[in-house]
Parts: structure tokens; C-alpha cells; sequence
């Protein structure tokens, strides 16, 4: 894995090879004595950079560098050979140059743009550990298949704290395996239509959390989580380990035949069915049974939890659950699954809901608080997304709190300003981790104050990241008396 420079997205190697490039197509307009010298130490030097990267993994971004060399070595092929005094004809040089320089300043720009993910230290008091798990709910068939005997199959990942000081090999990004990574990474590109290879360095990724790790002692809360719209378990990676880092347990959920891809313990993939069809109100309806399904595997991961807690399923987290105190969270879609969730299954305390539109078709009250975090929706690109969520947020008989973020994006709340080009509408402006310490920060406010009961004025705490409403439950009516 090649070890990059946070904020420029080149390794050093990487650098090297780009100032050889520059090197070799200076040779022609230094002195004549100095033209072999430079001429040759920069070829050595891009020899030298370019055989490491070779063996260590060339990436994708440094394919127009390699494209200079070419160009650049026909302004340093006399020096090379000994003839100074020869030079590329100037009426030649000049768009020689420009193409030259333009490959490189392109490697350099992809670099930048489209980096390897660097996941931040998590700053909690424990070390983060994780490991990935396959239930079966015979109860349920699988809805997306014909098949009798077909159940509903979902794959689990925790993060979990770790003692502090623990060590060990980092979990890869998008799988447990090189292999998975790169299948789910394929499945990502091929479910948003955009080149494989754009995904390469996500896929190579490792992360702050160690696999396997001890579990540190206590018991400790849940945060269930469901994925975006196609999206993957590993898809809030950072905003997992960070909470894990201060004591909670993250369930992450990959729901197969909706998540773009999803490998099983057998080494089948199942690739995602979910299609837009273009038509809004039968988009509307296949939401809302994706949505309920969603709800039903969190409710489902829920009751597997208790039965890991209580050593019915053996595992290194038995006793250290408590799933008295366990959240239902999730983004785009799946933050919609969580608050149908909530509203089935009462076992959830509370909600965190990361940019998602409610589906339920009938939503009813229910008793959880609910934390919403939205990107500035303009009214006339969606006009039904926040009167429907105000609404929802309304039917709570708890306090909730709906934070309008400024400049996010819907992915602003994933992991995707890490690595995807810094574009404003597609990753929000907050830069590479803003985004993730604002959702961070918030999120852990409100799961301190709903799961642990830490005394504060919770209003208060979440008003410094955004424009914030409250949703306090309507007085209960008192019959009048006669």
C-alpha cells in the first residue's frame, strides 16, 4: 500500500517520479556543459521512482506522468547519448513542453482529486477493533427472489472498543479481503455508472480499526446503521470507529439485492436489483418497500445482538451489550429505514437520521427522540423532503432536533469527501474531514445525551453546527371538567 501525503494525495515516490519528468524536460535548455548531468540524474531519478512504484502498486492517477516521460525523454535522448550539442528543434520544443508539462500537472491534479482515502485517529479513549458477521432470519423469506426456502441473509460489521494500546494488522477499507474489496468496489462504480478504476485506491484502503481486537471491558451501547440507497456496511467507516473510539458499538448493515455489492460467507456476490425506473410515483413505491425491508433487518440485527449479549450466538462482544441502550441509525434511505424502525420496534431509544426522507407510508407517534441531519435542501428541487420530515420529527412524543448543516452535500455524511474529487454539490465544501467532525460531533452529543444520560442542555450543545430546530411533543390535552 503506498503511503500518501495527506492533502496532496501523492506518496513521495510519486512526487520523485513527477520532479524527474520536470528534470528531464529542463536538460534541453540548461548549459551545454550541465545538459548530460541533469539530463542523466533525472533519468535515474524516474527510473529509480517509477521501478519502486512498480513493485509497490503504479496507480492509475500516475498514468499521464508516465505519458511526460515519454515526451520528456525525447528532449533528453542527446544529452543522454553525448551530444549536447544536439537539441530538439525549437518550433518543436515549445508544444513538446506544453504537452509535457500538462501530463504531469494532470497526474498531479488526479492525485489530488481522486486521493487514497487517509482515515483520521480516532480521538476516543479506546482503541477500535471490528469484525464482520452473516445472519440468516429463517422467519423472513427473502423478498427479492423466488426461490422457497430463499431466507432473508444480511452481513453485519462492528466496530467495537478495544483497550487502549491494542495492535495489530488495520482492516481494509471495502472488505475482509483484497478480493472483497475490489468486488464491492467494482459494484460501487458499476451502481453509480462511472470507471472502475476511480474506486482502485478505496479499494486498497486500510483503516483505524484493528480486526478481531480484544474487547475492552464495560458494556457499551449500540448504534445500528443502515447505508445509503446501494450503498455498503463500510460506507461511514470513519464516523464508526470514531464512536467506537468513545464507547459505543456500531452495527453496520449490508442489505443484499439492495447494497451495490454484497459477498457472503460462500463467496457468492449478490449484486444490487435497486433501479430507478423514472417514474417518480414508481420510484415512490419501490421505496417505500425497500425502506420497510431495511427496517426489518435492523429490528432483525437487533434481536442478534441480545443473542450475542447473552452467549446464545458466542462471540468475544457476549456480555459487553447493552442493548437497553441501542440506536437506530442510517443515511439517505437507511436513515429513513431507522425511523420506520424506531416506529415498529420500541427497543430502539433513539434516532439518528443522516440526510434520509421518510418512506413509511403511514407514519404513526412513537416515543424516541430523533437527531436529522440535513444538507440545505432548495425548496424547488424538493419541495416534499422537509415538510415530510418536519412532520415526522413532529409525531415523536421526546424532544428531537433537526440541524440544517451549511455547506454539506448528501454525501457529505458519508465517507466519500475522503477520496471523491472536492466537488461542492457531490461532497459539500468542509473540505476532507469537516464534514465528519461536524456529523461526528453532533451525533455523539445527541447518543450521549439520549443513551447515557449525560446532563446538558442538548439544544444548546447542537446549535453551533447548524441551523437548528427543535421538535418538542404538543402538551397532552386535559379533559375539561364541568
Amino acid at each position: 500500500m503506498i503511503e500518501t501525503i495527506a492533502g496532496i494525495g501523492m506518496s513521495p515516490v510519486e512526487i520523485l517520479l513527477l520532479l524527474g519528468v520536470a528534470g528531464l524536460l529542463s536538460s534541453r535548455w540548461c548549459p551545454p556543459r550541465a545538459r548530460r548531468p541533469v539530463a542523466v540524474a533525472a533519468a535515474a531519478v524516474v527510473a529509480l521512482s517509477g521501478s519502486v512504484l512498480a513493485v509497490r502498486g503504479l496507480r492509475w492517477q500516475m498514468a499521464p506522468a508516465l505519458g511526460g516521460v515519454l515526451v520528456a525523454l525525447a528532449f533528453a535522448v542527446p544529452a543522454l547519448a553525448g551530444r549536447p550539442t544536439r537539441r530538439v528543434p525549437r518550433w518543436l520544443a515549445l508544444p513538446g513542453v506544453v504537452v509535457c508539462l500538462g501530463l504531469v500537472c494532470a497526474s498531479a491534479a488526479a492525485a489530488w482529486a481522486v486521493p487514497v482515502p487517509v482515515f483520521p485517529e480516532p480521538s476516543g479513549p479506546y482503541a477500535v477493533g471490528t469484525a464482520v458477521t452473516q445472519w440468516t432470519d429463517t422467519s423472513r423469506p427473502e423478498p427479492a427472489t423466488a426461490e422457497p426456502g430463499d431466507h432473508r441473509t444480511v452481513v453485519v460489521q462492528v466496530w467495537y472498543p478495544a483497550p487502549r494500546g491494542t495492535t495489530g494488522p488495520r482492516a481494509r477499507y471495502l472488505g475482509r479481503t483484497e478480493r472483497e474489496a475490489r468486488t464491492v468496489a467494482r459494484g460501487l462504480t458499476g451502481y453509480i455508472g462511472v470507471p472502475a478504476f476511480l474506486l482502485d485506491d478505496a479499494a486498497r484502503a486500510r483503516t483505524a480499526a484493528v480486526y478481531d481486537a480484544p474487547v475492552a471491558a464495560g458494556r457499551f451501547p449500540i448504534v445500528l446503521f443502515s447505508p445509503g440507497l446501494g450503498g455498503v456496511r463500510t460506507q461511514n467507516t470513519a464516523w464508526a470507529e470514531e464512536l467506537a473510539a468513545r464507547g459505543y458499538v456500531v452495527a453496520a448493515l449490508d442489505h443484499p439485492y439492495d447494497s451495490a455489492a454484497v459477498v457472503l460467507d460462500d463467496g457468492r456476490t449478490i449484486h444490487t436489483r435497486v433501479v430507478a425506473t423514472g417514474d417518480d410515483e414508481e420510484d415512490r413505491r419501490l421505496a417505500i418497500g425497500w425502506t420497510a425491508v431495511r427496517a426489518a433487518d435492523l429490528s432483525f440485527v437487533l434481536t442478534q445482538l441480545g443473542r450475542v449479549d447473552r452467549g446464545e450466538i458466542r462471540g468475544p462482544l457476549t456480555g459487553r451489550l447493552d442493548t437497553a441502550r441501542a440506536a437506530a441509525a442510517g443515511h439517505s434511505i437507511g436513515g429513513g429505514a431507522a425511523l420506520q424502525a424506531a416506529h415498529q420496534d420500541s427497543r430502539f431509544a433513539a434516532v439518528i437520521n443522516l440526510d434520509g426522507y421518510p418512506h413509511d407510508p403511514a407514519p404513526r407517534p412513537y416515543h424516541q427522540p430523533v437527531l436529522a441531519l440535513t444538507h440545505p435542501v432548495d425548496p424547488a428541487d424538493n419541495p416534499s423532503y422537509i415538510p415530510r420530515l418536519t412532520r415526522v420529527l413532529s409525531l415523536s412524543t421526546s424532544e428531537s432536533y433537526q440541524i440544517t448543516v451549511p455547506g454539506t452535500a448528501h454525501l457529505t455524511f458519508a465517507d466519500a469527501p475522503l477520496y471523491l474529487p472536492p466537488v461542492p454539490f457531490v461532497v459539500g465544501s468542509l473540505g476532507r474531514t469537516g464534514g465528519l467532525s461536524v456529523t461526528t460531533a453532533a451525533t455523539a452529543a445527541f447518543l450521549d445525551a439520549t443513551l447515557r444520560d449525560e446532563p446538558g442542555d442538548l439544544a444548546t450543545i447542537l446549535r453551533p453546527y447548524g441551523e437548528l430546530t427543535v421538535h418538542r411533543p404538543a402538551p397532552a390535552r386535559v379533559p375539561r371538567t364541568r
